[in-house]
């Protein structure tokens, strides 16, 4: 087979892979989303993916399906196997004993713990290592979970609904619905997908919501955090009650110790930040030691400008109404203080663009600091 025909088929095993990865998105933290593909003599003979911290990794599934027929074939993995005994054995370990004679990878692992170390004890073993076929499309795939290793802090998405002019809500307040069910829906998607949602206290006082996942088929909720500087959550606010997820309240030495007790009696974290302004970047650093890896912002103008001015966002999907509503006092998408300086704004990429229903679903990246 020539350079060209041969370069198809590892695009076509690897794209595979990918896909199978891809199904997992939202169940595997604080693991990466990995899959694997297991080919002999062109056929497919056993594939996998993680499904879920603690459980076997992508390229155990697909050796146990391969069985005995690994000996002497090539396994496609989107990411470098594991050198390191964690929740689980290494998977370059059982690479090796199953008699594999190649592995093309996607990633390399920056973890510390594996870090190249994987491919060098594959490569020590004999084995012909292959790596970066379709590494663009695998890094994006993990891009939260690189974040976090690099950095400590969740990868970060803020969420907004508004009209073409910006706008969350009319003069009067009213703002549901703004975007149309199937874009609502999304939102649910998005949820899923994110170890974390966040809020601020504003939110919880206007709308008293659950901040829950709510699909068709079901799917698991995000920790609900909320920003709240002086404690003022009402202790009968529904998130306090449901226990339908983790409820966490970040506040300040502000806050009433009485409130705080009477808070956490029900069953709801409460973290007391050092910074009284509730500092964006010391929240990041005290969720990332609780190995949330990704959150997704759900606050008001407010909260929104405190990550935009803070710089402390990755990416932004943007939900967009085809109505106008207009109003100098009408709510926004991103209030606060702003950025003074036009060169101090962030440049986003535009990364996709979909219609649901009548609304525009806009994706937008910030590049890494």
């Amino acid at each position: 087979m020539n350079r060209k025909g041969r370069l198809h088929l590892e695009n076509q095993y690897m794209k595979l892979a990918i896909d199978l990865a891809k199904q997992t998105v939202g169940q595997t933290s604080p693991n990466p989303v990995v899959g694997a593909v297991i080919v002999k003599n062109h056929e497919i003979i056993g594939m996998g993916a993680h499904l879920k911290a603690g459980e076997p990794h992508a390229e155990r599934h697909a050796l146990e399906m391969a069985k005995r027929n690994a000996v002497g074939a090539t396994m496609y993995v989107t990411l470098e196997p594991c050198s390191h005994h964690g929740r689980t054995p290494p998977c370059a370990d059982a690479v090796i004993a199953s008699g594999i004679s190649k592995v093309v990878i996607a990633s390399m692992d920056p973890n510390p713990k594996v870090a190249g170390n994987g491919i060098e004890k594959l490569r020590q073993a004999k084995i012909e290592v292959e790596v970066g076929v379709m590494k663009e499309e695998a890094d994006q795939l993990n891009r939260v979970f690189f974040h976090y290793i690099r950095t400590g802090t969740p990868y970060v998405t803020l969420k907004t609904a508004s009209s073409i002019d910006g706008k969350i809500a009319t003069t009067s307040g009213e703002s549901k619905w703004i975007t149309g069910e199937a874009a609502r829906l999304d939102v649910h998607e998005l949820r899923y997908e994110h170890d974390a949602i966040l809020v601020g206290v504003e939110t919880v006082l206007k709308d008293d919501p659950l901040l829950t996942t709510r699909l068709n088929d079901g799917g698991k909720s995000p920790i609900r955090i909320v920003l709240d500087r002086q404690l003022r959550i009402p202790v009968q606010a529904k998130m306090l009650h449901d226990n339908e997820a983790k409820t966490w309240i970040m506040t300040t030495n502000r806050a009433s110790l009485d409130k705080i007790t009477q808070i956490e009696n029900k069953n709801v974290k409460v973290f007391v930040l050092k910074n009284e302004s509730l500092a964006i970047k010391e929240l990041l650093q005290v969720i990332g030691k609780e190995q949330v890896t990704s959150l997704l912002v759900e606050g008001g103008g407010t909260v929104n400008d405190s990550f935009l001015r803070a710089g402390k966002f990755q990416r932004l999907v943007k939900y967009l109404a085809p109505v106008i509503i207009g109003g100098a006092s009408a709510a926004s998408s991103f209030s606060g203080e702003g950025i003074q300086l036009l060169k101090d704004a962030p440049r986003l990429a535009l990364l996709s663009i979909d219609k649901l229903g009548q609304d525009l679903k806009l994706i937008y990246e910030k590049k890494e600091e």
